[in-house]
């Protein structure tokens, strides 16, 4: 199961990237991204910018961060935000650069280090340690934050990401040294927007419903391609596994089946945790089995 999940992931990863590496300039052009207060989800919530992400704050109660994938929309967690903004003051994270939101201070250099930074210093700012949940990079964001800042978050919700994304693109045994020149490649270049063909094959293989496709498609197709392969690239060589097995917060970990064996054994130091298995689903996990995830979101809060 494991193979067929790099095949498929690492595939399609590998399309999508293959024209952002080998374009010219010109080909770079793109129109401007909509303006942060249009990606509301709510009209009745607030909105803070950040440099490095917007966040969009609705409901009341104990406070609950959601930050969502690469090149991904806080829609992601719109109907988790329906659901439980009844019972909990929900934080709503965008990163700049993704899914039309201007890339502001992520247009140039590094992406997951200061984005991490801004995320701990919104945080800091509310009254309690917060729960946090993360999808994908998301997830990877929630995971290095309970390892250098564990002070300002309660619990975390990974849920389908890896302790390194690494081995996605290089295999089992792949090392952040062993990728760094993959990542050079990548990151070294001009940027240019995906083919509607190569953003679908990607998309397709991360979520089922062709509506969810399209509402995922829509997403990378508004993100800003440069944005998008820094941050991919950073993520390439975030080797959170050496530092699991110090990490206090308790973590739940949601995954598809083909990772079940790869989430269990490099998880296996993070003395904490509660792993969820959710056959039937791929990346989407929210949109693929509905039920299953807000069952499993609410033990998580209950736990």
């Amino acid at each position: 199961m494991a193979d067929r999940f790099f095949a498929r992931t690492a595939g399609a990863l590998l399309i999508a990237l293959a024209a952002p590496i080998a374009v010219s300039a010109p080909a770079m052009a793109q129109t401007v991204p909509a303006p942060a207060a249009s990606l509301k989800l709510f009209a009745d919530s607030t909105m803070v910018t950040r440099d490095r992400i917007s966040v969009e704050i609705v409901g009341k109660g104990p406070d609950l961060v959601l930050i969502p994938g690469l090149a991904s929309s806080r829609d992601t967690w719109r109907s988790t935000a329906e659901r439980l903004r009844g019972k909990y003051r929900l934080h709503l994270v965008q990163v700049a650069g993704f899914a039309g939101e201007p890339a502001r201070g992520n247009a140039t250099g590094a992406v997951f280090d200061p984005v991490l930074a801004d995320i701990d210093s919104y945080i800091a700012t509310l009254p309690k340690p917060p729960v946090v949940m993360g999808h994908s990079l998301g997830g990877t964001l929630g995971l290095a934050l309970a390892q250098r800042h564990p002070e300002h978050l309660s619990k975390l919700l990974i849920v389908d990401a890896l302790p390194f994304f690494g081995v996605v693109m290089g295999g089992p045994t792949a090392t952040a040294d062993s990728l760094r020149p993959m990542v050079t490649r990548m990151t070294g270049g001009p940027v240019a927007p995906m083919s509607d063909a190569q953003t679908r094959a990607m998309m397709a293989s991360m979520a089922t419903a062709p509506t969810d496709v399209d509402r995922v498609v829509a997403w990378s197709k508004a993100s800003d391609p440069s944005v998008v392969v820094r941050a991919m690239g950073d993520d390439m060589l975030a080797d959170l596994r050496p530092g699991l097995a110090a990490v206090k917060t308790p973590v739940t970990v949601l995954y598809e089946t083909p990772l079940a064996r790869m989430m269990t054994s490099d998880y296996a130091p993070l003395p904490n945790k509660t792993l969820v298995e959710v056959p039937g689903s791929k990346h989407f996990i929210m949109f693929d089995q509905p039920a299953k995830f807000d069952a499993e979101v609410d033990a998580f809060l209950n736990r």
